[in-house]
């Protein structure tokens, strides 16, 4: 047994603030190392424990150690350096919990670009399923537009990942950028991956891309709208464009809509109306009962359906339309 090792099933050992008091002696690279052993314990045999406990001359309660785990070392951690912690907690989650591709998040995404623009359409899309969806859209808009639209594809198809698939990307990816990788089992990719990366893209390139996709597959680039914008977004609609849409949604559509919606929704609604329709459409909306979820999102979507028909012909631009207009004094 290593002396990092001992240590480790010390601290565990002990009662909480005494762990605390000792961590707190070191220096916070100490900290993190054997805040990481201790995370690792799955646990320690009686015989493990004694040896530890008679050697550092210290007493312990009977029994085998099973407080080891992430929430110990996070919980020892937090006690002994306070409010310094959050630096070494997150050293030590990302270490355990072993995050895909987590060294690729404090890589400029153009150096990323340099290395996966010659990969596999397939590779390409399993990197860009496991970083946010800024970086992934900054690769994502270097790339041929023929790539783009095969790797897009491929990141809407993805399901759950072999950790031995994503272990050979990483080998290679360590191989040619020096850089310490780690492994997972996850959910990545899918439809809702691909509205997250186009949300953030260029307007030209998540144009480009829907056009491509829609030619092979329609369904698909409705699927994607679907999940791009939201009901609950026309809150953040400026009085503008929010007259727009008033203008090509019957008012009628709108007392189901607005069913349990925000106030925020309701009153930018409100705002935006006549006080005549605005009066008609509360009665309306005190008047109805309780309805089915599925009645009221289905007619959210009519109304999310003629959004996106506004956008495809120029009169919204729901990249512009997501803040207020700023004013020029």
């Amino acid at each position: 047994m290593n002396e990092l090792r001992k240590a480790a099933v010390l601290l565990a050992s002990l009662p909480e603030d005494e762990a605390a008091d000792l961590l707190s002696r070191l220096d916070p690279k100490q900290v993190e190392t054997v805040s990481i052993e201790i995370a690792r314990l799955k646990g320690v045999s009686n015989d493990e424990q004694d040896q530890v406990i008679m050697q550092f001359a210290e007493s312990n309660p009977g029994g085998s150690l099973d407080t080891g785990g992430l929430d110990r070392a996070k919980l020892l951690v937090q006690k002994a350096l306070g409010k310094n912690a959050n630096s070494t907690l997150d050293n030590i989650r990302q270490s355990i919990e072993e995050i895909p591709f987590a060294f690729l998040r404090n890589v400029d995404s153009q150096n990323i670009l340099t290395y996966v623009v010659d990969e596999h359409p397939q590779t390409i899309a399993l990197i860009l399923s496991h970083l946010p969806p800024q970086t992934s859209a900054n690769i994502l808009a270097g790339l041929p537009p023929d790539r783009q639209l095969s790797v897009i594809q491929r990141v809407a198809a993805m399901g759950q990942t072999s950790p031995d698939i994503i272990h050979v990307v990483e080998q290679g990816l360590e191989r040619r950028m020096s850089s310490v990788m780690s492994q997972s089992f996850e959910n990545a990719g899918g439809v809702g991956a691909v509205a997250g990366i186009l949300n953030v893209s260029e307007r030209a390139t998540e144009r480009t891309i829907l056009e491509n996709l829609s030619q092979e597959d329609p369904d698909l680039v409705e699927e994607i709208r679907r999940l791009m914008f939201v009901f609950e977004d026309i809150a953040k609609f400026n009085d503008k464009d929010m007259q727009t849409v008033l203008k090509n949604v019957e008012n009628s559509q709108w007392a189901m809509a607005l069913k349990g919606a925000s106030s925020e929704l309701k009153e930018k609604v409100f705002k935006n109306m006549s006080q005549r329709a605005g009066d008609m459409l509360r009665e309306e909306l005190g008047f109805l009962g309780a309805v089915k979820l599925s009645a009221v999102e289905a007619k959210q979507q009519e109304i999310v359906d003629v959004i996106r028909r506004l956008e495809d012909t120029g009169e919204l631009d729901l990249s512009a339309s997501n803040s207020e207009e700023q004013l020029v004094q």
